[in-house]
C-alpha cells in the first residue's frame, strides 16, 4: 500500500517520481524513476552500484528533497562498525551529571545509573536517527568501503528498522525510512544483503543527458560549451585512465571555463583547466602526452 508521506495518489508511478525528481534537478535516466518508486512502494532498501561520479549518492539526496524528508548519510569505511552507525552515550555531559548529582548530596547508586543513561544523554548516528526521524531518507554511503562483518548488521537493521538500547528498550520506526545503498564494487556484498534490497545499475548519462544535466545545474553555461565539455568527457572516459571522470567533474570543468569566461573549448583552454576534470598525475600526463587536439578532440 502506498504511504502518505511520499506522496499516495499524487505519486502514483515512476513517472511521477521521475518528475519529482527532475523538480529538485536531478534528471532521471532509464530505470531511476521505476527503481525508486519501487522502493517506496514495497519498503524495501535500494541498492544503487555504479563508477564512481555517476549521481549515485545524489539521487538519495534528491529523493529527500523530492519528498520534503530528511537525509541521514552513514558514510562507511573500513573499520566502521555499529556503535558508529547506531548510537552512543555522551560521556562528558554523563560526568557533568554525575558531578552535579553529587554536588547536590545525591548518592543513592541507583538514582545516579538511573540518570546517567537517560534519553538526553544518547547521541543518535545515522541509522537510529533515520528511525527516530520518520519518514526519514537514510543513505548508506560507499558500503562496499566497510567490512565484511558490516554487512551483517545492516542486514538485521533493515529487517525490521528497529533498534534495541538495553538500557532505554526498543526504538523502532514508525515508518520505515527509505534506505538507499551506494557501492562502487570495491569489494562483493554478502548476497543476503542483496537479496534483501530492490537493486539498480547507474550508468553515465548519454551525451544529451550529460548536457541537460549541465545545463540544468550551470545555466550561465552556453549550449555550446556545455557540448563542447560532455564530448571531451566522452572520449576521456573511453580512454585508458586511472580514474575516468563523472558527472561531478563534468560539471567541475563547465564551471571552470565558465569562471575563466571560454565560451567554447579549444586545447588552450582544456590545458589550463585540465585538473578539474582529472585527479591523478598519471591521468594528465597521459593526456598532456596525447596531445588535447586528437584525444579530446576539441572543435570537431
Amino acid at each position: 500500500m502506498a504511504q502518505a508521506w511520499w506522496g499516495g495518489e499524487d505519486v502514483d508511478g515512476p513517472d511521477a517520481v521521475a518528475a519529482r525528481l527532475d523538480g529538485v534537478d536531478y534528471l532521471a535516466g532509464d530505470g531511476v524513476g521505476t527503481a525508486a518508486y519501487l522502493a517506496l512502494r514495497m519498503g524495501r532498501p535500494l541498492l544503487v552500484e555504479g563508477e564512481p561520479g555517476v549521481g549515485k549518492t545524489a539521487l538519495a539526496q534528491a529523493l529527500a528533497q523530492a519528498f520534503a524528508v530528511p537525509l541521514f548519510r552513514l558514510q562507511c569505511y573500513e573499520g566502521l562498525d555499529a556503535s558508529q552507525a547506531l548510537y552512543d552515550w555522551d560521556f562528558p555531559r554523563q560526568m557533568l551529571h554525575l558531578r552535579a548529582a553529587g554536588a547536590a548530596g545525591e548518592s543513592d547508586a541507583a538514582t545516579l545509573e538511573a540518570g546517567l543513561y537517560d534519553r538526553r544523554y544518547l547521541i543518535s548516528r545515522p541509522v537510529l536517527a533515520a528511525i527516530e526521524a520518520s519518514p526519514a531518507v537514510l543513505l548508506v554511503d560507499e558500503v562496499d568501503r566497510a567490512d565484511d562483518e558490516f554487512d551483517a548488521f545492516l542486514l538485521e537493521v533493515l529487517s525490521d528498522f528497529a533498534v534495541t538500547v538495553p538500557e532505554l528498550g526498543r526504538i523502532a520506526a514508525a515508518v520505515p525510512p527509505l534506505v538507499v545503498l551506494t557501492s562502487n564494487r570495491t569489494r562483493e556484498l554478502h548476497d543476503a544483503l542483496k537479496r534483501r534490497c530492490l537493486y539498480h545499475w547507474l550508468d553515465h548519462p548519454d551525451h544529451a543527458r550529460e548536457v541537460a544535466i549541465v545545463r540544468r545545474r550551470l545555466p550561465e553555461v552556453s549550449t555550446r560549451l556545455a557540448e563542447d565539455v560532455v564530448r571531451a568527457v566522452g572520449r576521456l572516459r573511453a580512454a585508458d585512465l586511472v580514474k575516468p571522470p563523472g558527472v561531478a567533474e563534468t560539471l567541475d570543468w563547465a564551471g571552470a571555463l565558465l569562471v575563466l569566461g571560454v565560451r567554447e573549448l579549444d586545447p588552450e583552454a582544456a590545458a589550463r583547466t585540465l585538473g578539474a576534470v582529472l585527479k591523478h598525475r598519471e591521468d594528465l600526463e597521459s593526456v598532456r602526452a596525447a596531445g588535447f587536439d586528437r584525444l579530446l578532440a576539441v572543435g570537431g
